[in-house]
Formats: structure tokens, sequence, C-alpha cells
């Protein structure tokens, strides 16, 4: 049985949650969606934030929707730039990561913590993860073919939900780098 993901670069961004937002944009600020992304109601939100780490900054970082808690995702590459040391983490895994300073429109704030490298994942609904006689958490391989750089990324954590979705695998822009991806492409589970 082939077992297909659709493989995106998801590119440094920032959640927040709702009262950080509004202490970065001011107290009417609500969240403007620009673009809706695959799956789970995610959006881009209209508002950039600035990224303060201890050797250099980073502007015009994406905000993600809908409000959740805070968590930062950036590339090895991003890190070593802003010079922070975020763990490689499943998303929504903050707990004593790295801390960086937001800074908006209207307001900074200080996180503790929050600043991760978002490890490998592919979300894919239930169904189909028993298809392929896999479930939430599981470790798999996956291999992507470009036209000069085709590679097998190990170390791919299995994400599942139960509504019925096609199946995405997200890496971050190093990664994408490294396979010479130019956009959205096809992924293959490898035994």
């Amino acid at each position: 049985m082939e077992k297909k993901v659709s493989v995106e670069i998801s590119a440094r961004h920032v959640h927040l949650p709702e009262d950080v937002y509004k202490k970065l944009f001011g107290e009417d600020a609500e969240m403007t969606s620009v673009k809706n992304l695959t799956g789970g109601g995610a959006f881009v939100d209209a508002r950039r934030v600035t990224l303060v780490g201890p050797k250099s900054e980073m502007h015009r970082v994406a905000i993600l929707g809908p409000y959740r808690p805070t968590q930062i995702e950036l590339s090895k590459t991003d890190a070593r730039k802003l010079g922070v040391e975020p763990p490689i983490r499943i998303s929504g895994d903050t707990k004593g990561s790295a801390p960086i300073k937001i800074i908006g429109d209207c307001g900074e704030y200080e996180a503790e913590e929050g600043a991760i490298i978002a490890k490998r994942h592919i979300h894919v609904c239930e169904r189909e993860a028993a298809e392929w006689g896999v479930k939430k958490n599981d470790i798999v391989k996956v291999s992507i073919k470009t036209a000069e750089r085709s590679l097998i990324f190990d170390d791919v954590v299995i994400r599942t939900n139960p509504e019925e979705s096609l199946a995405i695998m997200h890496i971050d822009t190093d990664e994408g780098n490294a396979a010479g991806m130019d956009g959205t492409t096809d992924g293959f589970v490898v035994e």
C-alpha cells in the first residue's frame, strides 16, 4: 500500500495567546486571517512581530492563529542567527524551552520559554493511520524525491486526528532546503 503524504515547509512563526497578542498590538486588536492553512482551522494573521535574541533580530515574523499558548517555531539556522538554543520538540511541548523577546506594534513581551525547533511530523487522520499500521507518536521514515537532492527523513513523528484530512508532513526551512524542495512536494512513508 502506498503511504503518500504532502510535504510542506513550515517557515518560522509564532503562536500567541490572546492576552499576549493584545499586549503586543493593543487592547482592541483581534487576529485577522489573510491566508488559511491546510487543516485544523489554522491561518496566517495580518500582523507580524519582531523576534529579538542575544545576537540579532528577525523582523516580519508571521503569527499563526487562532490563539493558543506562546510558541515560537524556528529552524536551527534561525536560532543560530538570533543566538538562542531552542530544543527540538514536538509542537506544544514548550516547558523549559528557550526564552525570546517578541515585539509588536504597541508593546513587547519577554517569553521566558516557548522557542523550539519543531520536530518533523505527519498529521494524518486516525482511519488512514490505522490503514498504514501506525498510531500516534510512532516514528517513521519519509522518502522525498526532488530533481537533485532526494533524501529520506528519519525520526518523523505521527500525529493523528479523528477528522478526515489529507496526510500532511511539516518540515522546517532547513530541512526543505536540504531536500532541494521548491514548494510543496509528495513524500512516501517507507518501511
